[in-house]
């Protein structure tokens, strides 16, 4: 297990996936990349200004992304409430965030609106619909982005956290795929933040999980995923989501990026391995693999991430959450923090609540 301590992960996966955001805002959802290397250089190795006509024209180098002001926005909440509080989160984007948006994709803060918020707002706003009945079909990771921020907070706590971030995510997004998608990156997340490795035994670490009824996935299956016992019913085995497999496939992608006869060099490609767009099964995938083969190395994890192209910001937001988690944020080069805008605040409100998790674990201990 990592030698850091519990609230240097913490914070490190909050700090990284921050800076990720920010790292990829200039290059974001460049498809062609001859033409991202004509603008940026053939490798991008720190925070860089948006091009003019870009996704985020107008910002300046080391500025969050509409995905890191929502981040922070969550983390604030969580702070504020000592945990996931869906009623302050939600008046928080009511009086706060939909106020900046008018519905198009090219307005808001943080530049590009997703195509999940724009339809929340449209139905919250527009409509006058209660929360509860705004979410659409979108397949991003828009809910992740937001949510490891509630992974984190209740890494210790894995029902409440497949509990807090499914309700979360069923806020904006309605897909049963992408729920249960991002409910499993929130659970490896948390594991991370709890000491465990991203290595070949998370998956069945996971699956424990689902035995014990921690998280709400069904399965019908023993250990190893063997036949099921006798007499065993549905009943017994069903949970939210139909399947466990969006818990499976963390291990497999760990166990491919250390076999020696399965290379992807330069590492940025596992974006054309994987696939460069939004969706969460292209985005989910490369982040795994990143953060499994930089376990160590948060600096060429999330670098890696940004320098694929397509929807790098998504892939570096999240793999710099991985990452961070693993390397802590004593394992982040500081030049990183220099460089990210209103780095301080956000080092603040990261390490309060991970100090409110450290008394956690510790009350607990303590009661036992």
């Amino acid at each position: 297990m990592p030698a850091h301590s519990l609230q240097d992960r913490a914070t490190g996966a909050l700090i990284g996936a921050f800076i990720g955001d920010a790292l990829a805002l200039g290059p974001h959802w460049y498809y062609d990349l001859d033409q991202l290397h004509a603008d940026y250089g053939q490798w991008i190795s720190d925070y860089t200004t948006p091009k003019a006509g870009r996704y985020h024209a107008g910002m300046k180098a080391g500025q969050a992304s509409q995905s890191g002001v929502l981040l922070r926005l969550t983390l604030e909440s969580l702070v504020a409430c000592d945990g996931y509080d869906e009623a302050d989160f939600c008046r928080r984007l009511d009086t706060t965030f939909f106020p900046l948006l008018d519905g198009t994709p090219m307005q808001g803060p943080g530049g590009y609106t997703s195509q999940s918020i724009r339809e929340a707002w449209r139905k919250r706003v527009g409509q006058g619909l209660p929360w509860g009945q705004v979410a659409g079909n979108a397949d991003t990771t828009e809910a992740a982005e937001r949510t490891l921020a509630i992974a984190v907070c209740h890494a210790l706590q894995p029902a409440e956290l497949a509990s807090a971030v499914t309700g979360n995510t069923l806020l904006t997004q309605n897909d049963g795929t992408v729920v249960a998608m991002t409910v499993a990156f929130g659970a490896v997340l948390g594991m991370l933040v709890e000491g465990q490795p991203l290595d070949t035994t998370l998956s069945d670490k996971l699956m424990a999980r689902v035995k014990s009824g921690a998280l709400p996935f069904h399965a019908v299956t023993s250990g190893n995923l063997q036949a099921p016992r006798p007499g065993e019913t549905e009943a017994q085995s069903a949970g939210r989501f139909p399947s466990p497999d969006a818990l499976l496939s963390q291990s497999s992608i760990a166990r491919a990026a250390v076999d020696p006869d399965i290379r992807i060099e330069p590492a940025w490609k596992v974006s054309l391995v994987y696939g460069m767009p939004c969706a969460v099964y292209h985005q989910f995938p490369a982040a795994y693999y990143l953060a499994a083969r930089f376990a160590d190395d948060f600096e060429s994890a999330v670098l890696h991430a940004v320098n694929g192209g397509g929807q790098n910001l998504a892939r570096a937001m999240l793999t710099g959450a991985l990452a961070g988690a693993q390397t802590g944020l004593s394992g982040i080069p500081q030049r990183f923090l220099d460089g990210l805008e209103n780095a301080a605040e956000l080092l603040d409100l990261a390490t309060q609540l991970a100090k409110r998790i450290d008394q956690r674990q510790n009350r607990t201990a303590h009661a036992k």
